[in-house]
């Protein structure tokens, strides 16, 4: 009885009672016993998650941890305890980061299980019971009414007035009116099976009887925790750059290692001597703080974007929101206020579009008087309206325009009503006055203006002659087509009310006007749009409202412009995959759509190689969350279920905070990409000077030497390059290429120069001091100019093309500190004698300390110098003149 199986909307009661095996009497206990054991309980499955040992341990699946334990072991074997207990604890540190990181609480799936119904009403051998939700199986007959949790997925056997409000299943924000009647279309929409309802949507309204027909993982509710617990590849496009540098850098380091090794058998010298070499070279090859350095740096922008709005769930989205290309909104709640208001009003005496109350009209006055009046929702303590949102639209509307007071609301009296009826299409109270009743009613437009005779106008009451009527009905039809939830008011005064008389009563009624409604746009998200087209960013609407009602917000909004186009879920499911990727470029708005359509969408602009960021905050939202490059929840009105699968949540849920955190996310990329060059020129130059001092049978730096640099001495400036202030406005050009290398070639060549530089440097140093006072004084030297040369590069490094005197040389306030404390550390091993020992140095006098400080700060001149060379060679490319 799968649902995908069986098209239950499209049969009668009787048929589904039949394929079921129930009856209207129920089932008898046996029955359900019986059928609990072949279906199992209504409850959703449980996920095996991963455990934090398993979680720890997968942090060492990578080329480059597998690198350095192969050189953590082979100091073991050479005694060099320092040596491996160092990369051991580099080892250990990015193990626990990567845990910590990735040790988040998948709290989707307990969401979804708290939505479902803890009780349910069934009836179970002709008498009604209550019983837990899970207990119930298919064929079970439940009673519903309003404020009931629906339980299970239900076909209605009755329904009387029933709405039911599925805006976190669909997208739709008005509760759906329910029938029992079966419908023609097996592809109708899922907001569009109206003679269904859905396990865990709530009942805001009237009261029904349905069978069971699913239950468990076969509902709606459970086809969407299915999804989510589908394994994804949630690896982000800066960790796979990074992983792929991380290869090549790691395949490089053993073919150097080897053929240095090699080199030196067949030149002679020792077996041992030369395999701590290779040790030496592949340590030095290897940027040991790459990966802690860029976790770090991502952390300190969560940190920022929390301070904006935006809370990070998952590290590698800070990145990834940088490159954010396509941004899937649904449009309930996120681009719009989730919250229907009024915004046109009709009366014979004026045509307010903008909703605005026309001056001095009594029309007016009587309008507000039966919006207020015929009106089931309540003020809250607060003095919010709460019940159907159509109904708390009128009263805030009445409210906001000063026509009623809150005191005024609590205090309404009513003497009599005719409930609304879905057949009907009205709502009918009645309300005792001098010599009778005052008899308020509203309803459909195309109902209720036929049974008006007169209406209300400037001068008192008139017939209500076709013109009039030409009038009202043009004004319906134009709120219709401005997608607004048009109502019609009417009233009548008799000597008596009778609620049986459905007929007598609600008719010859005197028109008041009318009222269109929506659930409007947020100022902020049509900023935000206009935002994410300046930043070459494509916004689209993903929503389960109607097609109508979606263009018009689209419109509104600037989503939906000339050249682009809006598609039903009805059509979409036509498409199969390959057609929709080709046409996915050419729609900007999805109307009444089903969660798996969402996940498809994400899908066919994934494989055009897009980066797709996905917002949302209702249950429907989840699995297009989860399967997008970067998901983001809503933090007030979204749903546990939204705001489990999403990598970053909005606490404001504040459209226009996305446009913030992808400028946060672009800065972050940029900034990543300073350190990762600095670091790898500063590994380049290590290479360099070893791989010569080897060639030429000097020993230059030990392994220790080394890890110093690259775990403590780059390990400053390179933070502090993570948090250099942008350089002009990141918003204002195209997303990255998510094809293009995370390194381009210029990338590659600064490296190679600045690298070749401080290796050079670095020799230079030896040298001299091998002259001066022998080859462990030439070490000192080497080791101390080669750490100090790779800080004052670091103040280079703060902009790719631009001179930092330019930038100024105390903004970046971390960057000073960074230096001082790294320069510091540096020359303390040089001077304190207990370290001096321990990394086999020797003292020295201040004519060393002169020639050292002269190589190391030319790193810096050096680097300005390349920079300005590029700037003038960049001048007479676009100047040939």
């Amino acid at each position: 009885m799968n649902s995908d199986e069986t098209r239950w909307h499209t049969l009668t009661q009787h048929e589904t009672l039949g394929r079921l095996k129930s009856r209207e009497e129920g089932l008898t206990k046996d029955e359900a016993n019986r059928r609990k054991e072949q279906y199992g309980p209504n409850e959703l499955e449980e996920v095996r998650r991963k455990s934090v040992v398993r979680l720890f341990f997968e942090q060492f699946a990578n080329v480059m941890i597998w690198v350095l334990l192969a050189a953590a072991l082979i100091s073991g074997m050479l005694s060099e305890w320092v040596d491996t207990a160092i990369i051991l604890a580099v080892v250990l540190i990015n193990a626990l980061l990567g845990t910590i990181q990735e040790s988040r609480a998948e709290a989707a799936l307990d969401s979804l299980k708290k939505m479902a119904a803890p009780m349910a009403r069934v009836v179970r051998d002709g008498a009604a019971e209550r019983i837990p939700a899970g207990e119930l199986v298919p064929g079970d007959v439940v009673h519903i009414e309003a404020g009931d949790f629906v339980p299970a997925d239900l076909r209605l056997l009755m329904s009387a007035s029933l709405r039911v409000e599925e805006s976190t299943l669909t997208g739709e924000s008005v509760p759906v009116e329910k029938s029992t009647d079966a419908l023609a279309d097996p592809e109708v929409p899922l907001g569009d099976r109206v003679n269904l309802c859905f396990s865990g949507s709530s009942v805001t309204y009237g009261r029904g009887l349905g069978v069971v027909v699913e239950t468990g993982m076969r509902t709606q509710i459970g086809r969407i925790a299915s999804g989510l617990a589908a394994p994804q590849d949630e690896t982000t496009p800066l960790q796979r750059k990074l992983a792929q540098i991380s290869r090549v850098l790691s395949a490089g380091v053993l073919i150097v290692a080897v053929v240095v090794f090699a080199v030196g058998l067949l030149t002679g010298r020792e077996p041992f001597e030369m395999f701590l070499t290779a040790v030496s070279l592949a340590v030095a090859a290897i940027p040991e703080g790459l990966v802690a350095v860029v976790t770090i740096v991502l952390a300190l922008g969560m940190q920022r974007m929390a301070g904006r709005g935006a809370i990070i769930r998952k590290l590698p989205a800070v990145e990834t929101l940088g490159g954010t290309q396509i941004i899937c909104s649904d449009k309930t709640g996120t681009l719009t206020v989730n919250r229907m208001a009024v915004r046109a009003l009709w009366l014979e005496d004026a045509h307010r579009e903008s909703g605005d109350p026309p001056a001095d009209s009594p029309v007016f006055s009587e309008l507000c008087s039966a919006m207020v009046r015929c009106n089931d929702a309540q003020l809250s303590s607060e003095g919010r309206a709460v019940g159907d949102p159509t109904e708390t639209a009128l009263i805030d509307y009445a409210l906001n325009v000063g026509a009623w007071t809150a005191d005024a609301v609590r205090a309404r009296t009513r003497d009599g009503e005719i409930p609304f009826d879905s057949e009907r299409k009205l709502m009918t109270t009645a309300h005792a006055v001098p010599g009778g009743f005052r008899v308020y009613v509203k309803g459909a437009p195309d109902v209720l203006l036929h049974r008006c005779t007169r209406v209300l106008g400037p001068q008192g009451e008139s017939p209500m002659d076709e013109a009039a009527m030409e009038r009202a009905q043009a004004a319906n039809t134009e709120m219709a087509q401005q997608a607004l939830r048009v109502l019609a008011f009417a009233y009548k005064d008799a000597p008596a009310f009778d609620a049986a008389d459905i007929t007598g009563t609600e008719s010859e009624l005197v028109l008041v006007g009318l009222a269109g409604m929506i659930d409007p746009p947020r100022d902020e998200a049509r900023q935000a749009v206009a935002a994410c087209r300046e930043a070459g960013i494509m916004p689209v609407m993903i929503t389960g409202d109607h097609r109508i009602t979606a263009e018009a917000i689209a419109r509104d909004l600037g989503i939906l412009r000339e050249g682009y186009e809006a598609v039903s879920g009805t059509e979409l499911s036509r498409m199969n995959d390959m057609m929709l990727s080709e046409r996915i470029r050419r729609f900007a708005v999805y109307a009444r759509v089903a969660p798996e359509h969402k996940v498809r969408i994400v899908d066919a602009w994934q494989r055009r190689g897009y980066v797709v960021a996905m917002t949302g905050d209702g249950v429907n939202d989840a699995p297009a969350l989860k399967a997008a490059d970067i998901g983001i929840g809503m933090g007030i009105t979204g749903t546990d279920v939204s705001k489990g699968a999403s990598d970053m949540v909005l606490t404001d849920d504040n459209f226009a905070t996305i446009v913030r955190a992808v400028e946060e996310g672009r800065k972050i990329y940029g900034n990543i990409r300073k350190t990762v060059r600095f670091l790898l020129s500063s590994n380049f130059g290590e290479v360099i000077a070893l791989f010569a001092a080897t060639l030429a049978g000097w020993r230059l730096l030990y392994p220790i030497h080394i890890l110093w640099i690259n775990l403590v001495t780059d390990t400053f400036p390179a933070l502090a390059l993570g948090v250099e202030p942008t350089e002009g406005d990141v918003m204002r050009h195209p997303p990255r290429d998510p094809s293009q290398p995370f390194l381009m070639g210029r990338d590659w060549r600064d490296i190679v120069v600045s690298g070749t530089l401080e290796g050079a440097l670095a020799l230079a140093a030896f040298l001299i001091g091998r002259w001066m006072a022998g080859e462990t004084l030439g070490t000192t030297m080497a080791f101390v100019t080669l750490g100090l040369s790779q800080i004052f590069y670091s103040v280079a490094s703060r902009s790719e093309r631009n001179s930092v005197f330019a930038l100024g040389l105390l903004k970046n306030k971390v960057m000073v500190g960074a230096f001082l404390l790294s320069a510091a550390l540096q020359v303390s091993v040089a001077l304190i004698p207990p370290l001096r020992t321990l990394f086999g140095l020797v003292a020295m006098n201040g004519a060393h300390w002169l020639i050292v400080a002269g190589l190391s700060a030319s790193m810096l001149l050096f680097g300005e110098i390349f920079k300005g060379a590029l700037r003038l060679g960049a001048r007479r490319r676009v100047s040939p003149d």
